[in-house]
């Protein structure tokens, strides 16, 4: 991890958390558009011991910008565990928004300050913002047909399950106001992969939070490979059902009680 402390404090401190995993040929492009986009934030590199040389190259742009920041992890422990410990840095330095982001090019660095700008001054607008694909005026591009409709599919069954309004559950261009991430208990997050995603939504919404959705463009990555895999979409379908028959438990053990107090 560097070593430099982020002067996070400040009524409108960010910090995007860009997990990575063999991504240096799409990191420094990435990270120059977002700094352009957004001056004022701050970037965390969360890497997994990438083979490809990604951290020392995350640590090269530390050296050149000092709003670059880097957290260096031994092993690939899932997109979950980046994010979390990537939170607790931005909570333990007092950042006000944590926006989540891919190092692959397929959030674009400049819709930042539209997403930001959702959050609203003074904690008057949401509290959670997505980067949505499914929303009017949200699309994607160059995606696979299997991809998209894996996608569609799998938000489709999240919000049917979990009784949800939001469209793109699984977005992962996102922004947390920082009482968001205080309030989720974030190390009782057992979820990986994409899931991770649904997750942390639900959680905010069940938690009264406001979550909002605004449209973007997701392109598909240029260079190098997805981390989809079966077994990220296997702990989703099998997680999200688990939830959603205990949502389902509760509403019917509620409506039993009433019956009986009456």
């Amino acid at each position: 991890m560097a070593n430099r402390q982020s002067p996070g404090a400040g009524a409108e401190s960010a910090l995007v958390v860009i997990p990575t995993y063999n991504e240096r040929d799409n990191l420094e492009p990435i990270v120059r558009r977002l700094l352009t986009a957004l001056p004022m934030a701050h970037v965390l590199v969360v890497d997994d011991g990438s083979p490809d040389g990604t951290g020392d190259l995350a640590d090269e742009l530390g050296v050149e910008d000092e709003r670059v920041h880097v957290m260096h992890r031994t092993e690939k422990a899932g997109l979950g565990a980046a994010y979390v410990a990537g939170f607790d840095w931005a909570l333990a330095r007092h950042y006000d928004a944590v926006i989540e982001m891919d190092a692959d090019g397929s959030h674009s660095p400049e819709d930042l300050p539209r997403l930001i700008g959702m959050l609203g001054p003074d904690g008057t607008g949401a509290d959670v913002v997505l980067g949505s694909r499914y929303v009017p005026g949200g699309r994607t591009v160059n995606w696979p047909w299997y991809r998209e409709l894996l996608s569609r599919g799998a938000n489709v069954y999240s919000k049917l399950a979990l009784g949800v309004s939001i469209n793109d559950i699984t977005s992962g261009y996102r922004v947390y106001r920082r009482e968001v991430l205080e309030t989720l208990q974030l190390h009782n997050v057992a979820s990986q992969g994409y899931c991770f995603q649904v997750d942390l939504a639900w959680r905010a919404v069940e938690a009264g939070f406001v979550v909002v959705e605004v449209p973007i463009t997701f392109v598909e990555r240029e260079i190098g490979s997805s981390k989809m895999d079966a077994e990220v979409v296997r702990e989703a379908l099998v997680r999200v059902t688990k939830w959603g028959l205990r949502r389902r438990g509760n509403q019917a053990a509620s409506l039993l009680l009433r019956g009986l107090k009456r």
